[in-house]
């Protein structure tokens, strides 16, 4: 397997969430060239499995990514492309990794670029329903020399204010400035949280994304979406309750969410990324993140040792000059392969 011929294959099939079938199909027809027991799943995800022992080595990487094709293309040791960095770059990783290691006795290594983390999370939803691995490697970008113990939590709200129409001049609330006084106990209410937690991990973090208004010549109607980044101990369920306890006369409702996690720092799999890291000449740190991933939907129910690796800058996430560097997404793929063979 070439492992930049593989990238390159990856990107060139372009494949925002629900347009993942190309990729798909281009990435399994890779891993049975490689050895790989590789298929479609039922829901659309790519599955490649190598070795068939009792111990499994779950990587569970996404293949969908955000609209906005970009050429493919080298600069000298850069590689642009959309999800050269989120997140083909780290499967791609995954795979060339696992053919490089070989098959295991005794392991049972699973590769999966799972459908639509960029959306409902299908993919991974399934594969957390029908896996129960013994070590989970998620693939997002973190840099060759960096491990990804946790990411923050999620929720995203919709916001409905009415009001009978009335002249400007009078002094009623209008519809609008019911939402704005709402958005407003939002942010009070996230700062007064955040008193004492000073790293952004920690803070609970608003972020008003839509909002629109429109009158049928009689109510008026304002509408906001928003998110807030949850930290560490406040759940879904009791974020939920926080914001309707803010509403006053506003419909709120709350439409997707998953909860912060993070990894516990010492296991087997933890040390054994440690130690091939060093062996490649890195100086290994720890990181957590402020977005969220599939390691929110997975390893909460699993509960087994968990890390988030792969190469490329989060910060390219998303941007119109997504790229990865082909030098640190070889030696990524020569840490993953020493831990596939010693942890």
């Amino acid at each position: 397997m070439n492992e930049v011929e593989l990238l390159e294959g990856l990107l060139q099939r372009y494949s925002p969430t629900r347009q993942e079938s190309e990729a798909v199909n281009y990435l399994v027809a890779q891993m049975k060239a490689a050895g790989f027991d590789a298929c479609v799943d039922e829901v659309g995800n790519a599955v490649g499995v190598l070795g068939d022992g009792p111990r499994e080595v779950l990587m569970l990487g996404h293949i969908d990514t955000v609209p906005g094709f970009i050429e493919v293309q080298h600069e000298g040791d850069r590689l642009y492309g959309r999800g050269s960095v989120d997140a083909k770059g780290p499967l791609a990783c995954f795979a060339a990794a696992t053919a490089l290691a070989g098959a295991r006795e005794g392991y049972r290594f699973v590769v999966i670029g799972a459908v639509g983390e960029e959306g409902d999370s299908r993919g991974a939803q399934f594969v957390r329903d029908h896996y129960r691995p013994d070590m989970l490697i998620i693939g997002e970008p973190s840099s060759w020399d960096r491990v990804t113990l946790g990411y923050k939590g999620s929720a995203w709200f919709e916001v409905e204010v009415q009001r009978t129409l009335a002249h400007t001049s009078a002094n009623v609330e209008s519809a609008c400035q019911a939402a704005v006084s709402f958005w407003n106990r939002v942010t009070e209410r996230s700062t007064q949280w955040n008193v004492g937690h000073l790293k952004m991990f920690d803070q609970l973090i608003p972020s008003l994304r839509e909002m629109q208004s429109h009158s049928d010549g009689f109510v008026e109607t304002a509408q906001l979406k928003f998110n807030l980044r949850l930290p560490l101990g406040i759940s879904v369920r009791e974020i939920e309750t926080l914001i309707g306890g803010l509403a006053d006369q506003a419909e709120v409702k709350m439409v997707e969410g998953c909860s912060a996690y993070r990894a516990e720092k010492n296991t087997p799999l933890v040390r054994s990324f440690l130690a091939a890291i060093r062996q490649q000449g890195g100086s290994p740190t720890f990181t957590v993140k402020s977005g969220t991933s599939d390691m929110n939907i997975t390893a909460p129910v699993w509960q087994c040792p968990t890390v988030a690796y792969g190469p490329g800058d989060s910060d390219l996430d998303h941007t119109p000059h997504e790229h990865v560097l082909i030098a640190e997404y070889q030696r990524a793929i020569q840490v993953l392969a020493e831990v596939l063979r010693t942890v």
